[in-house]
């Protein structure tokens, strides 16, 4: 057993070899945090603009539509609820909506950047291509969370906040479930679709959530989500089940049209517009992937349709009623 001063004496031995390697630790974390937090080339920049998907809307109209349509159903629903209120209020959520595309796009491709190397159709995104470090990657994302935040205190009212709150996890549950589930569609329609209730939760005079009313659109967008994002998975299905990826384009397999068939039925049934989505469905042929990318632009062509629909329904009703439209 070694006495204390023999200890003492080791440990002194020891020191001079710990400080220098402090010493030269030190340097090299400070020249590591100067890298992560420099200012952003001009090459990252477009990264970042990459990242966001800026470069195309369909995000942002699949997350904002959603919220279009509850703000007319509201405004028809509720007669003192005044037009440019309801277009204001419109106004704001479309800018809010493009920020949602961009957070939940960027926290996809950095947990998926691994992934995306070995996909075809991904490999030249921002992060496999090397354009940006996956460190500055996730502060570019940590910034957008944090101005995320303090946006949707400040604009959104407590109610739609509350709504808005419940999916929060599934931005960052979602990218992950390619790993481990098949169904991922379910919770990207869960999220992408929330905003159903919240532009109805941010409008309503009488303090009141027509959550009985609102179910069956929110049932029924799910199911938009899940037929036209099962048909897009079909781009990727030759490398996921290479790399031993999950999707519901490969676990349905041959029998993704009868089963898209089946959701856009329900869809059309619990949103009366599914016809033209039907249509192109029958006509889609999953093993072309430009097909199938073909069929998910159709996405904002539906939203818009039944945005249409229910914009012209309530200002009819207003006319008939005798309703002001605008102020």
């Amino acid at each position: 057993m070694s006495s204390p001063i023999a200890s003492y004496f080791a440990l002194s031995a020891q020191a001079p070899a710990a400080l220098k390697s402090l010493r030269h630790s030190v340097p090299s974390k400070v020249s590591e945090l100067q890298s992560l937090f420099a200012v952003p080339t001009a090459t990252e920049l477009q990264a970042c603009w990459e990242l966001c998907r800026l470069q195309n809307g369909m995000g942002c109209a699949t997350v904002f539509l959603p919220v279009a349509w509850s703000i007319a159903m509201v405004y028809h629903a509720q007669a003192n609820l005044t037009g440019l209120e309801a277009l204001t209020r419109a106004f704001v959520y479309f800018f809010l909506c493009i920020g949602i595309k961009c957070l939940i796009m960027t926290i996809d491709d950095i947990l998926d950047y691994d992934i995306d190397a070995n996909v075809e159709r991904t490999k030249k995104r921002a992060l496999p291509r090397g354009a940006i470090s996956i460190e500055r990657a996730w502060l570019f994302f940590a910034m957008q969370v944090v101005a995320g935040i303090v946006l949707a205190n400040k604009v959104l009212s407590p109610d739609a906040l509350a709504i808005s709150m419940t999916v929060w996890p599934l931005y960052v549950l979602y990218p992950t479930c390619k790993r481990w589930m098949s169904f991922a569609p379910v919770p990207l329609g869960l999220m992408f679709n929330i905003g159903i209730f919240m532009g109805w939760a941010d409008l309503t005079k009488d303090g009141r959530v027509a959550f009985d009313a609102l179910m069956p659109i929110y049932i029924g967008a799910l199911l938009w989500t899940i037929t036209y994002e099962t048909v897009y998975q079909h781009q990727d299905k030759v490398d996921d089940v290479k790399l031993g990826m999950k999707s519901l384009a490969v676990f349905c397999g041959e029998y993704t049209i009868p089963v898209c068939t089946a959701t856009t039925l329900g869809f059309g049934a619990l949103m009366a517009y599914g016809a033209i989505l039907l249509k192109n469905l029958m006509v889609t042929d999953i093993d072309q992937p430009k097909q199938c990318m073909n069929f998910f632009l159709l996405t904002p062509t539906i939203g818009n349709i039944i945005l249409g629909g229910l914009v012209v329904d309530a200002v009819t009703n207003r006319i008939a009623e005798g309703i002001p439209l605008l102020l």
